[in-house]
């Protein structure tokens, strides 16, 4: 259930009113972080003291407990209620911070994507050589690397000549 700012002002002093004050919604947005942090402490300290105080005052009421003052706390509910109105504002303050910490994230993974899909354009070539020949392209002829000698064909039947003339020397 949420309070009025008019009871929330009526409830706190000024320098709790202050803090609560700038929890709600213009106002938070233009917290940085650091404030935010502060803002929160603060309230917690606030809240914490709000708690123990109405523990205490639920309990002289109850007779469990020695009064802190002249007479027994009769009534609690004005204590109850700034321990609510410091739960609430710290509740804000959480919800403020849970966001700003989710847009940081959001906006340091989109950097991580852009730069994985600069880095994939970037890397579009083949990284891995062909394998070459595979046996489901079929047989095809290997042309040999090694030079040839090209021979004048007017002169393959010289070369004959003289192949027989030298085996002739040697045979005699």
């Amino acid at each position: 259930m949420s309070v009025p700012v008019a009871t929330e002002q009526r409830m706190l002093t000024a320098a709790e009113f202050e803090v609560v004050r700038r929890t709600h919604f213009p106002a938070i947005a233009g917290l940085s972080e650091a404030e935010l942090a502060d803002a929160a402490r603060r309230l917690r300290d606030y809240r914490d003291k709000a708690r123990d105080l109405a523990r205490q005052q639920r309990r002289e009421m109850r007779g469990k407990a020695s009064p802190r003052g002249a007479r027994p706390a009769s009534d609690n509910t004005g204590t109850a209620m700034k321990k609510q109105i410091f739960a609430s504002a710290l509740k804000r303050v959480n919800r403020e911070r849970g966001r700003t910490v989710k847009d940081e994230r959001r906006a340091n993974q989109s950097e991580i994507a852009r730069r994985a899909l600069e880095t994939k354009r970037a890397n579009r070539m083949r990284h891995h050589p062909s394998a070459g020949r595979s046996a489901d392209q079929g047989m095809r002829a290997i042309t040999n690397p090694k030079s040839t000698v090209e021979a004048d064909p007017r002169e393959i039947g010289r070369v004959s000549q003289f192949v027989k003339a030298g085996q002739a020397r040697r045979d005699a």
